[in-house]
C-alpha cells in the first residue's frame, strides 16, 4: 500500500504544477473554495475534489502551493483518501494534524504528502469536514518549521459528492 501512496503523491506533484492545461483532467464543477477534477490516466479514472488554503501562516515562510484533497480511484478500490501538501518536505516522524474546533486528527508524512493515519478515521473527518466551516492542517518543514494552513469547508460537500459520483 505505501507504494501505491507514493505513486500517488508523484501523480499529484504532477497536478499541483502547470499541468492543469492536460487534456486528460476535466474540472467537473467549481463549488464556493472546492473544485472536483476527473483525472483519466492510462485508461483508469482518478476522481478527487481539492481546495487552496484561505490561510497560510507564517506568511514568511517561502513554500509551494497548498493543496488539500479527497480522493477516489474506482480502479484501486480506494475511495475517501484524504491527502495534503503543504508545499514543502514534510520533517521525518513529525506528526501532522488536520483541526477543526476541538477535534484533531492524526495524519502520517512522506515527502511532499500526507494522509490520515487510520483509514476509519477518514471517514469520521470527511464528516467533520462536511459540518466545519473551516479545517486547519499542521505540519512542519524539514528544517522545523512550523506551519498552519487554514482550508475554508465551504463548498466541501457539494465538490466531494461530486467527485465521489463521477467515480461511482
Amino acid at each position: 500500500m505505501p507504494i501505491k501512496k507514493i505513486l500517488f503523491s508523484i501523480l499529484f506533484c504532477f497536478l499541483c504544477s502547470a499541468s492543469y492545461g492536460e487534456e486528460n483532467l476535466k474540472s467537473v464543477g467549481k463549488f464556493k473554495d472546492w473544485e472536483s477534477f476527473v483525472l483519466l490516466q492510462e485508461g483508469k479514472k482518478i476522481c478527487f475534489a481539492q481546495s487552496i488554503p484561505v490561510i497560510r501562516a507564517p506568511k514568511k515562510l517561502k513554500r509551494d502551493p497548498s493543496r488539500l484533497f479527497v480522493s477516489f480511484r474506482p480502479d484501486e478500490n480506494i475511495k475517501n483518501e484524504i491527502s495534503v501538501t503543504n508545499g514543502y518536505e514534510f520533517k521525518l516522524k513529525t506528526p501532522v494534524a488536520a483541526k477543526s474546533g476541538k477535534k484533531s486528527f492524526d495524519l502520517f508524512s512522506k515527502g511532499r504528502f500526507a494522509w490520515v493515519v487510520e483509514n476509519k478515521d477518514e471517514t469520521k473527518l470527511i464528516i467533520t469536514m462536511k459540518k466545519a466551516s473551516r479545517l486547519m492542517i499542521v505540519g512542519n518543514t524539514d528544517k522545523g518549521d512550523e506551519t498552519t494552513d487554514h482550508y475554508s469547508m465551504m463548498g466541501f460537500t457539494k465538490a466531494y459528492n461530486t467527485a465521489k459520483k463521477s467515480c461511482s
